[in-house]
């Protein structure tokens, strides 16, 4: 479970490495070629952590699926946006729900199967690798917007 632990803070620490020092102006900026902002980014990798990991005990409002869910989009954005301080709070807080999810459900089945996945192990691994995913599009807006301000 160490390895698990591991990877998850890893991951974590990472993301929140990769945004700290972002010009606050920029979290909102969508570049050409881009299809979402680091502000939805950052909102979406917190929301499909908890969809597919804390689902039964979720700590986020109920909009965020329609703010950050796949699909979405910051044009269709309407009503209470969380900034992007209250996201990053929310992606500490997590890590430590996502950290107390004991070794014996590594093998459980998930009430619901995705893309072949069906236990907490393999969600934990897809969390990984998609949050991974994302640190790197967030790595590529940071460069690219910041090349276009200067």
């Amino acid at each position: 479970m160490n390895y698990v632990k591991n990877q998850l803070t890893a991951m974590r620490s990472n993301l929140l490495k990769e945004i700290e020092g972002i010009d606050p102006e920029f979290m909102d900026v969508q570049p050409e070629g881009f299809n979402n902002t680091i502000h939805w980014h950052i909102g979406h990798v917190l929301t499909a952590a908890e969809k597919f990991l804390l689902n039964s005990s979720s700590n986020l409002p109920e909009n965020y699926g329609q703010l950050f869910g796949y699909g979405s989009k910051p044009a269709d954005w309407t009503g209470d946006v969380p900034t992007v301080e209250v996201l990053k709070q929310q992606l500490h807080e997590q890590l430590d729900r996502l950290l107390e999810i004991p070794e014996e459900r590594l093998t459980e089945k998930t009430a619901q199967p995705f893309n072949g996945m069906e236990t907490v192990g393999e969600f934990i691994n897809f969390v990984v690798l998609h949050e991974t995913n994302h640190i790197g599009q967030i790595h590529a807006m940071k460069l690219f917007i910041e090349s276009n301000n200067n």
